[in-house]
Formats: C-alpha cells, structure tokens, sequence
C-alpha cells in the first residue's frame, strides 16, 4: 500500500467518527490529514507530509473553533425539574440535604440559608447536579 493510501484512510476513519461526535473538530483534522495525503501523491517527502497536515491541522481546528464560537450557544432551555416536589431524606449539619426525586438520592442545599427546613420542598434550580430547594413551589 503506497502511503498515500494510508493518508487517506487516516483521513476517512477521523472524518467516520466526527459523524459520530458533531463536534467539526475531528472533520478539520481529517481533512488536514487528506491534504497529508496530498501532499504524499504529489511525491512530497515524509517530512513535509507531516508538516503539511500538522499546520493545516492546526489552522483548520482553529476555523473550527472559532465557527463553533460564532454560531453562539443555544438558548438555555428550562428545567423541567423546577418546581418539582422532592422528600428530604436527611439534613446534613452543613445545612445541605439528601433528597429522593426520580427514584434516588441528589445532594440538594436551600436557595437561602433561612429557608425552614422540611420533609417536602420544591427545587426552584440547579447548580451542576446539585438540586436547589426551597419550601415554597416557585411560580411558573
């Protein structure tokens, strides 16, 4: 196998698993990698094969990048996990609680450190996979 070949098949198992990921990164290294390939058809040294597809790989994740900046992050959606009820199980003296809700245990803590602790509270947000809990159903 001549290696060209090897170039391109580099390239078409990296742009197979960017369908995969959707991320584009991995569609920019791919290609860069087909441009190795290039290089290598046109009878380019080794050397230069790789410096074509490491520069280009580089230039390439950088377009990537900054495209994936300028479509900008999709609105944040709401959870649909506030204003649901949970049953405290314990409260910890750090003034964090153990909380069932869809049929296991979250680490919650109260939304302020004066809310009246009780056995139902509501969750009116998140922090990471941390529930936030107060004992009032937040309006809708």
């Amino acid at each position: 196998m001549s290696v060209e070949w090897a170039w391109w098949i580099v390239a078409a198992v990296l742009v197979g698993a960017e369908l995969l990921t959707g991320t584009f990164y991995l569609l920019a290294v791919g290609m860069a990698v087909a441009f190795g390939g290039l290089a290598a058809y046109a009878g380019a040294s080794l050397p230069v094969q790789f410096t074509v597809a490491g520069v280009l790989g580089i230039i390439l994740t950088i377009v990537a990048h900054r495209m994936r900046l300028s479509r900008g992050t999709p609105p944040l959606q709401p959870s649909l996990d506030i204003g649901q009820a949970v049953r405290v199980e314990t409260w910890n003296a750090d003034g964090t609680a153990r909380v069932s809700y869809r049929g296991t245990s979250w680490d919650a803590e109260p939304v302020t450190g004066d809310v009246p602790r009780a056995a139902t509270m509501y969750i009116v947000a998140t922090r990471g996979s941390r529930l936030v809990l107060s004992d009032r159903r937040p309006a809708a």
